[in-house]
Order: C-alpha cells, then structure tokens, then sequence
C-alpha cells in the first residue's frame, strides 16, 4: 500500500448529531478504525500524503476537507448528496429492519435481511466511488467505509 495515498486520520464534524444508537456508534467505530488501517486515497492534487481527512455536512453537500498531516489545509471537495437521497433512505430502513430481526427473528430471515443491507451499502459505495472520480480516487473498501459514515452524518 502506497503510504503516499491513504488517510492517516479522520473526523466527523459532529456539530450536526443529535444523538445515536449504540448500534450506530459501533458503525462509526468500526468504518474509522478499518480506514485508518487500510485505505487508498487519492485527491487530484499535487500535494502527497498522508492525508488528515474531516467530513462534514453542510447546505446539503458532504465536504471532505482534506488536509496534510501537519493539519495544513490542501483541498475542499463539495460533494451534492442529492444523488444519495433515495439509497440511503432505502440503506436506513433495511438497517432498521435488521436490528429488529436481530432480537427475534430465525437465522435465516437475519440472513436474508443482511444480504440486502449489504447489497444496499455496495450500491452507495459504488455510487460514492463514481461520484468522487477525477476528484478522489478510492478503493471499493475505503469507499464502503466512508459510505458508512456518510449515512452516520445524516442521521438526524
């Protein structure tokens, strides 16, 4: 792995988060710490990395605000979340409907419900993929990730 095109840290601008389940939060947990682990990431700039990376929201755009790993601020990618709407809506009910089954439902009817969860959140990080290039590039990993903590950052 190139140490020249990977996350070194990241933040989520948590100005927005009311407040999260413990399901929620272990999901943000989970997506930090497997990025910050193993990643590739990539903006079009002429600065190499490490990078320290802050996600946030604002007038419905996610903002990577990308950063040297001195903190010196290098690139702010607006990206329209309008294109998110409809997968992450569809993303939050399967989610809910699977930890409901968690707690009552047979092996398989969880199965099942996972294999949607899943094929819901590759959807978005492929999404999230096309969306970034010619801007980031991202491995499908490090996009499935950063798709699990964009759905973190709109949860209201």
């Amino acid at each position: 792995m190139d140490p020249t095109s990977k996350i070194a840290s990241i933040d989520l601008d948590e100005r927005t988060v009311v407040r999260r389940s413990a399901d929620i939060e272990h999901e943000r947990a989970v997506a930090i710490f497997d990025i910050l682990e193993e990643n590739h990431f990539q903006p079009n700039i002429e600065q190499p990395g490490p990078y320290n990376l802050k996600l946030s929201v604002e007038e419905n755009r996610l903002i990577f605000d990308i950063c040297s790993a001195e903190d010196a601020p290098l690139s702010r990618v607006p990206l329209a979340l309008g294109g998110f709407r409809r997968i992450i809506k569809d993303y939050f009910t399967v989610c809910e409907s699977y930890y409901d089954a968690i707690k009552t439902s047979s092996p398989s009817q969880i199965e099942a419900i996972d294999m949607g969860r899943r094929g819901l959140h590759n959807e978005g990080s492929t999404i999230l993929q096309e969306t970034l290039s010619g801007r980031i590039e991202i491995d499908f990993d490090t996009a499935r990730r950063l798709f699990t903590l964009l759905c973190v950052l709109q949860i209201r």
